[in-house]
């Protein structure tokens, strides 16, 4: 037989919820004494919200890419300068031997339409009255010092303490900053150019450094070199200048291009019959380069 099929049960209903409690006068007194619920405004409620994390999260990309950026300048510059300094390096290594074709004064001069006038000549070709009176004018320790002249360093800032200054650059730091450095008048220049000077006087004889010096630095307007300084001022060759003639080429150095060296005024002058005197008196002067003529 087929078994009887069971019942359907009935569905339990829900047990009846509470009925409500009526308001006693504990509960009023609390309503009453409650402060009121802050509503914040609709524009307010109707923004989105943003977590304080997501919102930092969003500000330091940008505050990073900054970073990043004044990072990736200072590495590039500082690639550079070691690239150039490096380039200075081999080419000081290479003048040893060959004449440099230009400094960098021959190229701020060309680069302002100032017509050029160079001829490089050995020093065998320049007078040693030339030599001699340069360098009892500009660095009379030149033979002595290993191109920074610590003794006249410190006289200039005694010097310059007392309210007269006096500057201690060397041939060798001139040629250093004529020949590689713009010449602008900068701490960073100076601490460039110590290196270079020590590099040059270690890679160089003096005799070089001076013949380097006579034949690029500047004695007029584009007048660069003992040669052309010569035949524009006096119309002869650097070979045959005369004492006085040298003092005169020497004096205008510190400022080529208000002294005229052909036609010095009453103070060159004086200055130039100074310098012919200390240079007569000093044969030791050039003994450093005497021995190459």
């Amino acid at each position: 037989m087929r078994p009887k099929d069971p019942a359907p049960r009935r569905p339990v209903p829900p047990p009846p919820s509470p009925a409500p409690r009526a308001p006693t006068l504990q509960h009023d007194v609390a309503a009453a004494w409650a402060p009121p619920q802050r509503r914040e405004p609709s524009f307010y409620r109707d923004a989105p919200q943003q977590p304080a994390a997501e919102a930092t999260a969003v500000a330091a990309p940008e505050s990073r890419d900054w970073r990043d950026l004044i990072r990736r300048a200072a590495n590039v510059a500082f690639l550079v300068f070691v690239g150039w300094f490096v380039a200075v390096l081999l080419l000081i290594g290479v003048y040893r031997f060959v004449n440099p074709p230009f400094s960098m004064l021959m190229m701020q001069q060309a680069l302002t339409g100032t017509p050029i006038d160079k001829q490089w000549v050995p020093i065998e070709r320049i007078s040693p009255n030339l030599s001699r009176a340069v360098i009892v004018a500009e660095d009379g320790r030149f033979c002595e010092h290993w191109g920074i002249d610590f003794i006249e360093m410190a006289h200039a800032v005694r010097r310059a303490s007392d309210g007269y200054p006096r500057g201690a650059s060397t041939i060798t730091m001139q040629v250093a900053k004529n020949l590689f450095l713009v010449p602008t008048k900068s701490y960073l220049r100076k601490i460039v150019e110590v290196p270079l000077t020590f590099a040059i006087e270690l890679a160089w004889p003096k005799w070089r450094i001076l013949e380097i010096y006579l034949n690029i630095v500047e004695w007029g307007p584009g007048v660069f070199g003992a040669e052309a300084a010569s035949r524009a001022h006096f119309g002869r060759p650097a070979s045959s200048l005369s004492a006085r003639q040298a003092a005169q080429l020497a004096v205008v150095l510190p400022n080529p291009i208000v002294r005229d060296a052909g036609s010095p005024g009453p103070r060159t002058s004086r200055r130039a019959s100074t310098i012919q005197a200390r240079a007569a008196g000093n044969r030791t002067a050039s003994s450093c380069v005497d021995g190459r003529r």
